[in-house]
């Protein structure tokens, strides 16, 4: 639908706002509002409509609803003040108040099927997820392992990088001797998750494994033994935990292929897949060669939203780690964020990406709800929760951050990234002045990865505050290593703290290290 207003047209199928022709940039949770606003204009919106509407029933404060709000009505060239089109009611809720033309919009010609080419990013590997085997003997046991894999199966369609097959398809091979290779030919399928369970009593054993279905190899697998103490929530443990798993398993399986393939047939998701191994690695060379593989993909596809995605992330992780200056990524790393939520505004990695730019670019409020926003769409996306726990350390929560670290560690004990939660995880004790466990959290954040800058830095300004000169200095002397124009003024000027003792804090560790 198109509603017109004023000078304005709000375009629901093409997600904008234009006002006398020209378009007006809005983030995707303003959009969501205003939109939500434009289309229950008969009625006044209470505050509970909103969250339950925009923040899908997640706590949000007075402050965060308020900021929406403004930032709707400064789009329409409205202010709290005037309220010519979006009006405050008190103690009631908010009304679009304008006089709206409600129009169909125009419906494009459909292509002709036999002629139609699917984009080159549209060639992303598909997976099925065969009914798990019922190994208990028990023919009632049946339903636990179809539970656990239609779990698993709703778990990876949340995960936009590649196709999953349905259910009613993939669970035709139930009891039935078929090998994988047949299976995937049938579905057209490089991937296929199979596994087992086996009940005894109160406890449950089930395994998983993860097949390439071109080669017959396992790819990964795991088993776990559990208590039923509680069916359903031992159920969703499972499900994470093989969900969180796989999806770095394909990656790097995809990653693997695309480096057989001659440089001159590469796509773009092959360069997709090859830049993402180049930004797991956390180099500042890596960096660079991801940045260029990702602006290769989207010259293929510009409308690539899992692409513009990982160009926009590693834009501001570079920011973050002083590989590269805020004031000349924000701008693209912004306008790539954006046009991926433009894309698929229910890509879990694209509001990541939007959540991103917003850290770095100290909009915590709104950071923190774009990253909230990636977990509802997809539980098991580590990096979102990860990213979760940096921007609540920045903004002052250093318990909720903590948590929220150890969720990601717990979630993908496997995850390229799991050094930086660990490194987060050390800031936030660090935080909380625990510098003893930030310490520890630090060493572990640099066993996985030895050129981690923020964890050299965690481990620098704690052994700073412990007194511990022979620690202080060898951290200080690798982080000058792993970014060697760091200094003081890079730090009070460059990171996005919401609280002035929380820089200064983090700056005296540093004093004390014997930076200058």
């Amino acid at each position: 639908m198109r509603f017109s207003f004023e000078n304005n047209v709000l375009d629901a199928d093409l997600r904008e706002l234009t006002c006398a022709g020209v378009a007006v940039p809005l983030q995707p949770q303003v959009f969501d509002l205003l939109l939500y606003l434009v289309a229950q204009r008969a009625r006044v919106v209470s505050k509970d409509d909103l969250i339950s509407q925009i923040w899908s029933d997640r706590i949000v404060s007075d402050s965060a609803l308020n900021s929406r709000i403004n930032a709707a009505r400064k789009a329409l060239g409205d202010d709290g003040a005037t309220q010519r089109l979006i009006k405050t009611i008190p103690r009631k809720g908010f009304r679009f108040v304008a006089d709206v033309r409600e129009e169909a919009a125009a419906s494009p010609v459909p292509a002709e099927p036999a002629t139609v080419r699917p984009r080159a990013a549209a060639d992303r590997p598909a997976i099925a997820v065969l009914a798990f085997e019922n190994m208990s003997g028990d023919p009632a046991q049946d339903y636990f392992g179809d539970g656990i894999s239609e779990d698993i199966l709703t778990a990876l369609s949340r995960q936009r990088w590649f196709m999953v097959i349905a259910r009613n398809s993939s669970f035709t091979y139930k009891g039935r001797p078929v090998h994988i290779r047949q299976i995937a030919e049938e579905l057209g399928v490089r991937y296929i998750v199979e596994g087992s369970v086996r009940k005894a009593d109160n406890r449950v054993r089930i395994t998983a494994q993860l097949n390439d279905a071109t080669t017959g190899s396992h790819l990964w697998a795991e088993r776990y033994d559990r208590d039923l103490v509680d069916v359903f929530a031992v159920q969703d443990e499972i499900t994470n935990a093989i969900a969180a798993a796989i999806e770095p398993q394909i990656h790097a399986a995809e990653n693997f292929r695309s480096h057989r393939k001659p440089p001159a047939s590469l796509d773009a998701w092959d360069l997709l897949m090859r830049a993402l191994s180049h930004y797991w690695r956390v180099t500042r060379q890596d960096h660079e060669i991801a940045k260029a593989l990702l602006e290769r993909a989207i010259a293929i596809d510009p409308n690539y939203g899992q692409a513009l995605s990982v160009l926009a992330v590693n834009h501001m992780f570079g920011v973050h780690l002083g590989w590269t200056e805020l004031a000349a990524a924000a701008p693209a790393a912004e306008a790539a964020a954006l046009a991926a939520v433009r894309c698929d505004h229910e890509d879990a990695w694209a509001h990541a990406a939007l959540g991103s730019v917003y850290f770095s670019t100290r909009r915590l409020a709104d950071a923190l709800s774009e990253f909230e926003q990636a977990l509802a769409l997809n539980p098991n996306f580590s990096l979102a929760q990860g990213y979760c726990a940096l921007v609540l350390s920045y903004a002052g929560r250093p318990k909720e951050s903590f948590a929220a670290a150890q969720r990601a560690i717990r979630l993908s004990p496997r995850d390229p990234s799991l050094g930086i939660y660990y490194g987060i995880a050390g800031y936030a004790r660090f935080t909380e002045r625990q510098y003893d466990e930030a310490i520890a959290l630090a060493r572990e954040a640099i066993r996985h990865r030895g050129d981690l800058t923020g964890a050299y830095r965690v481990l620098a300004v704690s052994a700073g505050m412990t007194g511990d000169g022979a620690l202080a200095e060898m951290a200080l002397g690798e982080l000058r290593r792993t970014q060697p124009g760091i200094s003081l003024h890079w730090i009070a000027t460059q990171l996005p703290w919401a609280s002035d003792a929380d820089r200064e804090h983090y700056l005296e560790g540093f004093r004390r290290a014997g930076l200058r």
